[in-house]
């Protein structure tokens, strides 16, 4: 295969078309349906997704949830203003963070945030620029993160978002994630259990999002991109639920790239799931054969993004840009907040 180029996944977006806010109606997205071998386009409303889902299919959704891993505050010695983007837990009340602006957070800088209701201490900094901090604190975590904590909403979102809910997913469930798994946004607790009546499977996958999902590839040659690493956990009944559908010849269709990277990443050479947790580093690119993924509900991805390579290992890399073109020319909404596509 001839050598992938970055730019070979560009697309022109106008910037009005970046959803800033979540629609009133979740289900009342839009969803563009393509056809990855015949490359056939299709217009639709995202609540329609059930008339494309068939009993014994099982849809795999990543039930991560989103924690307000944004901290604003202050140098405790200056009072110049820092942001902490929580990435990573290690041991006990120690994070990896992504800090603004870095230069002034050496080791043994001092913060304070929510007038010293949360205290930190910078410890050291680590790979890419990132810094391990131990914060200080009294009471529970959680309840102090979610008291002081924001969204970490993408850089691309300029808008306040009204409701933290609105950037978690209705069956969010185990906490960790930096981002959320925006495909599974569409989805209401109606919808699904309207699929679920018509004898569709759900199985539940966790991956922790990282922030990571938006760092540009900045390399010419996409083999050269080094993968975030992300953790994830299959339960032994999403693994039982998903080789059934296999091994009945009906469809795995998973919602979101992070699904996807979860079961592919877990699966054996056979296709075949158990119950496991571990770390991934996967890169799915034009070229891969995928193993478990039948099918694939995503929203709308960056230019240049790993995203839009790894749809384009789905459904073919002209097929998704004359996709991502018609969506361009038909005002669909992009990114986090915006509509959805259907690749099946």
């Amino acid at each position: 295969m001839s050598e992938l180029k970055t730019s070979d996944f560009y697309f022109d977006l106008p910037e009005e078309l970046i959803a800033q806010d979540p629609l009133e109606d979740r289900s009342s997205s839009r969803l563009l349906m393509l056809d990855k071998n015949t490359g056939e386009i299709s217009h639709h409303i995202f609540r329609e997704v059930i008339d494309y889902l068939n009993p014994g299919d099982c849809l795999v959704l990543n039930n991560t949830k989103v924690i307000p891993a944004r901290l604003l505050g202050v140098k405790e010695d200056t009072g110049a203003a820092v942001e902490v983007l929580l990435l990573k837990r290690h041991e006990g009340d120690v994070w990896e963070t992504l800090v603004k602006p870095g230069k002034k957070c050496r080791p043994g800088a001092r913060l304070s945030f929510g007038d010293g209701i949360l205290k930190a201490e910078v410890l050291e900094v680590v790979e890419e620029g990132n810094r391990l901090i131990h914060f200080e604190y009294e009471g529970i975590w959680e309840e102090v993160l979610d008291s002081l904590g924001e969204m970490p909403l993408p850089p691309y979102i300029t808008h306040k978002l009204q409701d933290k809910n609105r950037y978690q997913t209705v069956y969010a469930k185990y906490e960790g994630s930096a981002a959320a798994p925006t495909a599974g946004l569409h989805f209401t607790p109606e919808l699904l259990q309207q699929i679920e009546a018509k004898g569709v499977d759900i199985a539940y996958v966790t991956l922790h999002v990282g922030l990571g999902t938006f760092r540009p590839v900045k390399v010419d040659n996409i083999l050269e991109h080094h993968m975030h690493s992300e953790y994830y956990q299959i339960s032994q009944e999403a693994a039982d639920k998903i080789n059934k559908a296999k091994d009945n010849g009906n469809r795995v269709i998973c919602v979101g790239t992070t699904s996807t990277r979860t079961v592919e990443s877990a699966a054996d050479e056979n296709g075949r799931l158990q119950e496991c947790c571990d770390n991934t580093e996967i890169f799915i690119y034009p070229g891969y054969k995928f193993k478990v993924l039948d099918a694939l509900i995503t929203n709308f991805h960056l230019p240049e993004s790993t995203l839009v390579m790894l749809v384009s290992a789905l459904a073919g890399r002209e097929n998704v840009l004359a996709a991502y073109k018609e969506a361009v020319d038909e005002r669909y909404r992009f990114f986090s907040f915006g509509d959805a596509m259907f690749i099946q």
